[in-house]
């Protein structure tokens, strides 16, 4: 399996930064996240993933927009004067393993009339999408296959965030066309050593 993917989700803190990590350390990956808001309130998903991952600062990419509002990456750059575009964005050089990390869910807004969806489609990643187990899952993600689709950009799979309740994830991949990936246990507190023991696929 190709070993560069874009993660992205249904949601915001569904559980993207903990997948990063996994497979981040599972793959001996490097890391970026394109567009990094909130910073006003948590030091970024980038040290996140660096702590729990144990990646070298060698395969940790910086940013190319670092935002303080915690909001959309439109709202919040328009809260700093600035303009994102999807010009501005371009794949870190090498050709190692790669996980891409995007903000918020598959259709927030990014700038200039595009979507992270048409950022997931500009750098040309697969991607795995990061779903809750939880009751309203199934159309959250089918939704998010759909918008993905239209778009053209492949889907390696899905992973469940927290527990699979009542079949949420058999539902998905039989209604959605797609492979669960794994289920990953949501933790109120993760560890290095849990994310480093996690094996998503």
């Amino acid at each position: 399996m190709q070993r560069r993917v874009f993660v992205t989700g249904t949601d915001t803190g569904v559980g993207k930064t903990i997948v990063s990590a996994c497979l981040v350390a599972q793959w001996n990956a490097s890391y970026w996240k394109p567009v990094q808001t909130g910073l006003a309130t948590e030091p970024g998903d980038t040290q996140t993933v660096a702590a729990l991952s144990g990646a070298s600062a060698g395969r940790l990419h910086a940013p190319r927009f670092e935002l303080a509002a915690p909001l959309s990456p439109e709202a919040a750059a328009a809260r700093e004067g600035i303009s994102v575009r999807l010009d501005d964005f371009h794949l870190p050089l090498g050709d190692g393993p790669l996980v891409v990390e995007g903000a918020g869910g598959v259709l927030v807004p990014l700038g200039s009339g595009a979507t992270m969806a048409e950022l997931i489609h500009r750098l040309g990643l697969p991607v795995v999408l990061v779903a809750r187990g939880t009751l309203g899952t199934i159309n959250h993600t089918l939704l998010s296959l759909e918008a993905l689709r239209a778009r053209a950009i492949p889907v390696l799979g899905v992973v469940i965030s927290g527990v699979d309740e009542d079949g949420n994830g058999a539902a998905i991949a039989r209604l959605g066309g797609v492979d669960v990936l794994g289920v990953l246990p949501w933790f109120e507190q993760v560890s290095a050593k849990e994310v480093k023991e996690a094996v998503l696929f």
